[in-house]
């Protein structure tokens, strides 16, 4: 069974992480060894970008340094950590890709299209997903969620980089998402985020095994 890179995306508290970690233990349970990982992330190098990112300390340089700087972090993940594996057989899930710099940076932040094609030609390094799961849930709901699990495990945490945008940007990142995966509709497929876990779970599972006919069986 050749590898795949499975790619999810959607907005802020959607629930990506929860059902990435579910996909992987349905895949195990069929044979297929799958590692996960995020992004910005995924490495050490990385992991630093991303903690510089979303605590907001690249915010004043504006959305077009904030691409490169994703990219910068995609470059290194791809060639260290997504490449490898794949290349090791083994299934690699991620807690967002390269749409989510197209849908933050470029169509939300209003970085141009040249410059986002010129980093995903450059991040990319010939790695582009066999799939996309796109979590669709108003983020209204979205932001309800999170409020509700952070009070039932105790935290208060300050918003992150994005998290702190107001509801309208998030509307407008939301129809974004939607923009990209209708333009893309081979590689994507939709979930409604608004579905119970567990629901969403059986859904994504059906969906890949539609997709990847090696796991019918």
């Amino acid at each position: 069974m050749s590898a795949k890179f499975i790619t999810f995306e959607g907005g802020e508290g959607v629930g990506k992480s929860t059902q990435i970690r579910r996909l992987v233990s349905n895949l195990s349970k069929h044979g297929v060894e799958a590692i996960r990982t995020r992004e910005p992330g995924g490495t050490p190098r990385a992991e630093a970008i991303r903690s510089f990112l979303l605590q907001g300390k690249s915010e004043s340089w504006g959305p077009s340094a904030e691409a490169i700087l994703f990219a910068a972090a995609r470059l290194d993940h791809v060639n260290s950590m997504i490449k490898p594996n794949l290349q090791s057989d083994k299934w690699v899930l991620s807690d967002r890709f390269h749409d989510s710099t197209r849908a933050y940076q470029g169509l939300t932040g209003g970085v141009p299209d040249e410059l986002i094609d010129a980093l995903e030609s450059l991040a990319l390094n010939g790695i582009t997903p066999d799939l996309t799961i796109l979590i669709d849930m108003a983020p209204e709901q979205a932001f309800e969620r999170v409020r509700k699990r952070a009070e039932e495990d105790g935290l208060n945490l300050p918003p992150d980089r994005y998290e702190k945008e107001n509801i309208e940007w998030h509307r407008h990142l939301r129809r974004n998402f939607l923009d990209i995966a209708r333009a893309h509709s081979d590689r994507f497929i939709v979930v409604d985020g608004a579905q119970t876990a567990d629901d969403m779970e059986q859904d994504i599972w059906t969906k890949v095994q539609d997709r990847f006919e090696q796991l019918a069986a």
